[in-house]
């Protein structure tokens, strides 16, 4: 991986606009990096951090305070990289969330965090990625680090270097952690114990499994045992052992109890297969005294249904004079039934012959009562047909007598529609005089009113601009007091900013002179002095009566980070409020709230006054309107009017014409009644008495011939039947229901009489005896089987479910004796493993598995380091890991001791000095820097930058850090250090140096001159 350009603006020191050229840097291969302690040369390596992850290292645990505080809120923050990896060329930017102004300029507003990803492709630049996840995700597989790896291996931030080397085992754990991510070993050691302690949990519970599996088979065994029969010792001497193998079965060793209830199972099944068979055998038993009492009780009953056939068969053959003659009846009933119809047809038609006779008697009375003679058929027929022609002519008169009425309704209707079409043509011809000076009158007030209301915009407008003008006025006198407000509390943020800065200060610069006391206040008499390796200390320094500590610096810092931040805060506000305040003075246009009010009001009166002649001049235009709609429809009603008159005068005339003639009609029509309808109803009743005589003269001819016929038929029947006369066939009929019942007590009879004698002589067939059977004694055997047959299904069942449960008993303490067996196998192994992964015993060195991985790791970083440190003491040191158990149970494994070539013995690593500290901080890191690259896939580390304090060596340690960094640029690679040491400066050439600016905000000088020279 190499850098070619970095862009910087806002962020940091920087404030303007910063370009760093890597590519011109390289030609040397090394290049300083300059300036005043505090310049920002610390922030180039930042501004490079930021463009590749989006963080800062040093703003990790607190504010991160990325943007530059010289910028003002019109100037953005943005960092932009150019950087090769794997042969292919990237460019990412990312800007900060930072405050800015609004676009109104009224206040300000957060601006998101943005990111952009750029991969130039045949010398044009194509985007990849436009936001900050995204670009997050397409840089991880480019970079091949993390951040973290990153800060270690290319980027070597201030105090890196000798906490690493200076750290304890569990701080150097902490960053070996999170450079190898060996946090997955920890998990597999969380796993084994989850699984060890699961496993013994498994083991104890399979345990008490089948303690109570065994238990419950051991009480089923001792039921098994039969009971004993009475004289018999043997099963007794088998419950008695049970009793003691009960008392001594938890004393017992597992297996020994598993073979007892064992055999007890097979007791089991051989008294269930005894009872079995004795069960078959009651069951054969009882099987044939059912058939034997089965049998004696059927010829018994056959007996007693053998002797109430004879019985009912006596009965009914008294009963057979009776049945006989019933059947007699019935065939006479059927003989006389055919006569039935005719008998009753004749009798009908002698009755309707009468009816006929009568209704033709009262026709021919009422016909007389008409004033009539004539009975004669042809002379009734002539006369009802002269009637009907009368009845037909005097109907169309009838018809016209009914419309006289309504002719003279309409005629009064029409007369009264003549009177009121003329007195209204009268009044609408007086109105259509009067409305044209009423048109006349509303046109010049139409016309005054509209010129009023046309100023109505012009008032709207001031009216609204006036509002706005009153409201900025009002606000300008608030803004004005929050204005002196932010003023006051702007000047005491910032009063209390420079006390926070000034206490810091001073606790810094007591602190840094009362360092070497409190080096001295930790000497120990017997150890090695940190400084000058020396035991003894004859005069350490005293420190002074008012020390100042790491808390006393924190609680410093704190306190000038939040007044600086209130002093921001406070900055922020009082800018908003003088915006404010001047948006709002313009907007009043220099008047005062009470000058604006009045103004106001003097436009609100003008707007109600055009609003007004607004409201006026619609109604206006609406009466003008109404009133031309009035005139022109005045016009054509009187018009409407005038043809209506003539026409209704038309229908009055034609009206009278048709009642004349009408009356005229109806009294011809009348013949000498008082009405037409009267006439009408005097002719159509003689028509109905006419037409009634005629019908009762057909119908009693009708009726004598059919009562002729009727007559003839009843005596040929009658004849031809076995009976002398009318009278005796009707003795023969029988009713429906008589006959019925007298067919279902001979049909009941002849059923009953065959079922007995075929009954009677299949029981005589079977040559039963005349004595009764006996029937208890086989009922007596019946119940003595059917009583050894149940008592021997109760052993058996009850053996077979004993020998059931007992089985199933012993099965379960069997699977869970096997259980037992595996379980205990697989918790051995995995108690083991678990105990040696955590670095318990039997794991001697009580070194956990994650422990021991980056324990291998940090043999292969000391073994790197070693490589670069042997050339920089001349042989004298060497750095080994040390897998030392540490005291009080303290976290061990991962140490680091310097061995002395000199001395021969190893001592610890903050015995060295200053310069020899730094030298082989230097080393470790770069040994780091190679077995994590060697980690992230043999990555090609063609960028290398280091920043530490180079100030605190001597001339000669200064020179072999020099030649260090000088071996570096083999094979290409670049090497930026940052320091301020004059002697840096002359060796070399090509150089950055970050100079302050008078205003405060730092700019980056390049100088690549002498190099290229």
């Amino acid at each position: 991986m190499r850098l070619h350009r970095l862009e910087i603006e806002g962020f940091g020191p920087f404030r303007a606009p910063q370009v760093v050229d890597f590519d011109a840097l390289a030609r040397d291969g090394i290049f300083l990096i300059g300036g005043r302690t505090g310049a920002g040369k610390s922030s180039i390596l930042d501004a490079v951090c930021f463009a590749l992850y989006g963080g800062v290292p040093r703003y990790e645990d607190g504010e991160k305070r990325i943007r530059s505080d010289h910028s003002t809120f019109a100037e953005p923050t943005r960092v932009r990289l150019e950087f090769s990896s794997g042969g292919r060329r990237w460019r990412v930017e990312r800007v900060p969330t930072y405050e800015r102004l609004k676009r109104n300029g009224r206040g300000t507003t957060l601006t998101p965090a943005e990111a952009r990803l750029e991969e130039e492709v045949d010398g044009e630049w194509v985007g990849r990625a436009s936001r900050p996840v995204d670009v997050g995700h397409e840089l991880g597989p480019v970079l091949g680090l993390t951040q973290h790896q990153f800060l270690q291996v290319i980027l070597l931030a201030q105090g890196r270097f000798a906490r690493f080397l200076l750290a304890r085992n569990d701080e150097r754990q902490t960053l070996l952690r999170t450079l190898f991510d060996s946090k997955r070993f920890g998990g597999y050691e969380e796993t084994l114990e989850r699984r060890r302690k699961e496993t013994l949990e498994r083991l104890t519970l399979d345990t008490r499994t089948l303690l109570v599996q065994l238990d419950n088979a051991e009480v089923l065994s001792r039921a098994t045992v039969p009971d004993a029969e009475p004289g018999d010792a043997g099963p007794a001497a088998d419950a008695g052992a049970a009793q003691i193998a009960a008392e001594d079965a938890a004393a017992l060793p597992l297996d020994e109890r598993l073979r007892r209830v064992r055999q007890a199972r097979l007791r089991a099944a051989h008294t269930r297969e005894v009872t079995g068979a004795e069960e078959v055998a009651a069951r054969a038993a009882q099987s044939a005294a059912e058939a034997l009492h089965a049998d004696r009780v059927e010829q018994r009953a056959a007996q007693v249904r053998r002797d109430e056939a004879r019985v009912r068969l006596a009965s009914l053959d008294a009963r057979a004079a009776e049945v006989g003659a019933a059947r007699e009846t019935l065939l006479r009933a059927a003989d006389a039934e055919p006569l039935r119809a005719l008998m009753t047809a004749a009798d009908r038609a002698h009755a309707a012959l009468t009816g006929d006779e009568v209704a033709h008697a009262a026709a021919l009375a009422a016909w007389a009562d008409a004033g009539e003679e004539s009975v004669d058929r042809p002379e009734l027929e002539r006369h009802t047909d002269a009637l009907l022609a009368d009845v037909g002519a005097i109907g169309v008169a009838l018809e016209t007598e009914r419309t006289i009425p309504t002719l003279r309704e309409e005629r009064a209707t029409t007369a009264d529609l003549l009177a009121a079409a003329a007195a209204e043509t009268e009044a609408l011809t007086a109105r259509r005089a009067d409305l044209p000076a009423l048109l006349s009158e509303s046109a010049a007030a139409l016309a005054l009113a509209e010129g009023r209301a046309a100023r109505l915009p012009e008032a709207q407008g001031r009216v609204e601009a006036v509002r706005a003008v009153v409201r900025a006025a009002e606000e300008s006198e608030t803004l004005r007091d929050l204005r002196d407000a932010a003023e006051a509390a702007a000047g005491a943020a910032g009063r209390a900013l420079t006390r926070a800065s000034a206490a810091l200060d001073d606790l810094r610069d007591r602190r840094f002179r009362d360092h070497a006391g409190e080096l001295a206040e930790s000497l120990v008499d017997g150890d090695p002095c940190p400084v000058c390796g020396s035991c003894e200390h004859p005069q350490p320094t005293v420190r002074t009566g008012d020390p100042v500590t790491d808390d006393d610096i924190t609680a410093a810092e704190e306190a000038k980070a939040a007044a600086a931040t209130a002093d921001l805060a406070a900055t922020v506000a009082l800018q908003s409020a003088r915006d404010d305040l001047a948006a709002a003075l313009q907007g009043a246009g220099g008047r005062s709230p009470a000058e604006a009010r009045a103004e106001a009001d003097a436009a609100a009166a003008d707007l109600a006054v055009a609003e007004t002649a607004v409201a006026e001049a619609a109604t206006l235009a609406t009466q003008r309107a109404e009133r031309e709609t009035e005139f022109a429809e005045v016009g054509a009603a009187v018009d409407a009017l005038e043809q209506a008159r003539a026409a209704a005068s038309g229908e009055l005339l034609a009206v009278d014409r048709a009642i004349a003639q009408a009356e005229a009609l109806v009294l011809d029509a009348r013949g000498g009644h008082e009405s037409v309808q009267a006439r009408l109803s005097a002719a159509e009743e003689l028509i109905r008495r006419a037409r009634s005589l005629l019908g009762a003269i057909d119908a009693v001819a009708r009726r004598r011939s059919a009562v002729e016929l009727a007559d003839a038929e009843l005596v040929a029947a009658l004849e031809a039947s076995p009976f002398e006369g009318r009278d005796a066939a009707a003795a023969a009929l029988l009713d429906a229901r008589a006959r019925e019942r007298l067919t279902s007590e001979v049909r009941l009879f002849d059923d009953e009489i065959a079922g007995v004698r075929s009954t009677l002589m299949d029981l005589e067939l079977r040559m039963l005896p005349e004595e009764p059977i006996d029937v208890e004694t086989a009922a007596a055997l019946l119940r003595d089987a059917s009583e050894q047959r149940d008592e021997a299904v109760r052993r058996c069942v009850r053996a077979a479910e004993a020998a059931e449960r007992l089985d199933e008993a012993v099965t379960a303490a069997e699977i869970a004796h096997e259980a037992i067996a595996e379980v205990a196998a697989e918790a051995e192994v995995i108690e083991r493993l678990a105990h040696a992964v955590a670095g318990r015993a039997p794991n001697t060195l009580k070194m956990n598995l994650e422990t021991f991985v980056l324990a291998a790791e940090l043999e292969e970083i000391v073994a790197a380091a070693n490589v670069r440190l042997d050339g920089m003491t001349q042989g004298r040191y060497r750095l080994q890991h040390t897998d030392a158990r540490a005291a009080r149970g303290a976290a061990s494994g991962l140490g680091i001791e310097v061995f002395d070539a000199f001395t021969g013995q190893a001592r610890p690593v903050s015995s060295l000095s200053g310069g020899e500290t730094f030298l082989a901080s230097l080393a470790l890191a770069l040994g780091l820097a190679e077995v994590v690259t060697a980690r992230a896939g043999g990555i090609t580390l063609d960028t290398l930058f280091i920043d530490e304090g180079f100030g605190s060596l001597d001339g000669d340690t200064l020179d072999v850090a020099m030649q260090t960094l000088d071996e570096l640029r083999q094979g290409g690679r670049v090497v930026g250090v940052i320091s301020h040491v004059e002697a840096m400066k002359d060796q070399l050439p090509a150089q950055l140096t970050v100079r302050t600016t008078p205003h405060g905000d730092s700019v980056i000088e390049q100088d690549v001159t002498a190099g290229a020279a």
